[in-house]
């Protein structure tokens, strides 16, 4: 047989609704599928009925399948002749290691494209009425992996740069980001957001200022997967989570909505 292809596919936050149409295409097609654990894992059968559904999610503090196997397991279904996809939560090139994928990919002769994802750093956020930017309120996001303590020098850039910012893999490193950024001179009633399980039928947010988003956090026993949202857009949550996200849907299913 000849070599096959490997497609990296962005999985969004985890609802099967929010997979892009090619997402979806490149699932029906596959004869091989290596999915994570905050990919739409439960719709799989029906995505890809006729594929081999292999299981290589990471866990905080438990990686099964480190990510060397994964690349050679990607590279070898495909030298097979396998059409392989690798199904990561949001998008693929978003602190997914998509990039190394692609690369190993390369360096063995593979073909390999990239499919976009609905990246949780915008749609998590949005699903509890966040918008990540507003209109004489923030004009910029920066997007931060919380998954390492971040160095004194990354705190002191965060606090100073102003807009919004969008923690991700950030739950266990909560404590030691929000003292950072108080040391850095961000101000402590700045509110914060963490959101919990987006998209899902338990989803959640806790909101504290910076000075006190530790003790909420603990309080409510926040826990992964989370998106942590710092800066003045917070206050635009003025809605449950059920209920934004209603005027989320509804917005961009009317003509003209969406952003």
């Amino acid at each position: 047989m000849g070599v096959g292809s490997v497609t990296l596919v962005g999985g969004g936050p985890g609802d099967p609704d929010l997979l892009t149409i090619a997402a979806a295409r490149a699932l029906a097609s596959a004869d091989v599928v290596l999915y994570d654990r905050l990919a739409p894992r439960d719709a799989l059968a029906e995505l890809a009925p006729h594929a081999e559904l292999i299981d290589v999610g990471k866990r905080p503090g438990h990686h099964p399948i480190g990510q060397g196997e994964i690349e050679r397991l990607l590279v070898e279904h495909a030298l097979r002749g396998a059409a392989v996809v690798r199904l990561k939560g949001g998008d693929p090139f978003v602190f997914g290691r998509g990039s190394e994928e692609a690369d190993a990919c390369h360096r063995a002769g593979v073909p390999v494209r990239v499919i976009p994802g609905v990246t949780s750093a915008i749609a998590v956020p949005a699903a509890a009425g966040i918008p990540v930017t507003h209109r004489e309120v923030s004009r910029l996001f920066t997007v931060v992996s919380g998954h390492a303590p971040l160095e004194r020098s990354e705190l002191e850039h965060l606090a100073g740069l102003g807009g919004t910012i969008v923690v991700l893999m950030g739950v266990s490193n909560l404590p030691s980001i929000s003292a950072g950024l108080l040391r850095a001179g961000m101000a402590p009633e700045t509110p914060v957001a963490v959101v919990e399980r987006g998209y899902s039928a338990g989803q959640r947010t806790t909101f504290a200022e910076l000075a006190q988003i530790r003790e909420a956090a603990d309080r409510a026993g926040v826990r992964s997967p989370a998106v942590i949202v710092i800066g003045e857009v917070v206050h635009r949550a003025r809605l449950g989570d059920a209920g934004a996200e209603a005027v989320l849907v509804d917005a961009v299913s009317r003509p003209g909505g969406g952003a």
